[in-house]
């Protein structure tokens, strides 16, 4: 058993120590959230007259609530597609062993070089010609060209460092390479799958130039355009995260395993 010395105190010190800098904008968060009207002070607790009446009006005074569900919906489609075709472009680039498959990984690579602003213009148009601006179809669309470099980046990265041993047995018992991805990798694919969905997640939660310029001024705005709107108040800022913070609880351990693993470049 290892022993506890001064370097463990010390080191669970700083890392105590780091835990409250990172905590402390949420508690100012929710301690201005249960402060009435005119009660301005962030840093002491209100333990007077606590209410609740700014979660109300963030309900009925602002549209938070068809916000929320709006961006879940997007949120949550434009993910399921982009893990769904991240990791099956990664795993066919990574198994295959044709001079193509290298070739068109570096070019997923070369998107990671391109900024949304640099093709913001041309694609506005584009859209604008299609008759799409205001649908949330073209914000789905455009999460997936933005995200799906980084997605098959973060998958053949970890296919590389993963055995071939269970694929090898799945093929020797006559599985073919749809369903030894299905049924053999993606399972063992779990860890990176998590940091994909939380990081993308994340990514397109709290996204606002893109819903700005595709859905603003539509029924199917976001919540950052939602709290930018200037009508919600800090109990409207702490609703909006919680989505984003009950999906990180759920897949931290997935998550951490992820960054335990490492990337094998």
């Amino acid at each position: 058993m290892n022993r506890y010395t001064w370097r463990t105190g010390v080191l669970e010190a700083v890392m105590i120590l780091t835990a409250i800098v990172f905590m402390f904008p949420i508690y100012i968060l929710v301690n201005m959230s249960l402060r009435g009207k005119g009660d301005l002070t962030p840093y002491h607790l209100p333990t007077a007259n606590p209410t609740f009446d700014s979660f109300v009006n963030a309900c009925q005074q602002s549209e938070i609530g068809r916000a929320l569900v709006n961006s879940i919906v997007i949120t949550t489609v434009s993910v399921l597609i982009i893990v769904f075709l991240g990791a099956m472009a990664a795993y066919g680039l990574v198994r295959a062993t044709a001079a193509w498959s290298k070739v068109t990984f570096y070019i997923f690579l070369f998107g990671l070089l391109i900024p949304f602003q640099l093709t913001m213009v041309p694609m506005y148009q584009t859209f604008a010609k299609l008759d799409m601006i205001g649908s949330p179809v073209t914000l789905v669309m455009i999460y997936i060209g933005l995200r799906m470099p980084f997605t098959v980046f973060l998958y053949a990265a970890f296919l590389r460092a993963l055995p071939l041993d269970y694929e090898e047995a799945a093929s020797i018992d006559g599985a073919g390479p749809f369903r030894r991805f299905w049924q053999v990798a993606f399972p063992l694919m779990k860890p990176v799958t998590a940091t994909v969905i939380i990081l993308t997640s994340l990514y397109i939660w709290n996204d606002f130039l893109a819903p700005l310029l595709y859905i603003g001024g539509t029924p199917f705005r976001t919540v950052p355009l939602e709290v930018y709107g200037g009508r919600n108040n800090f109990a409207g800022h702490l609703i909006s995260m919680l989505p984003v913070l009950i999906a990180f609880f759920i897949l931290q351990k997935s998550l951490m395993k992820s960054f335990a693993s490492g990337i094998k470049l």
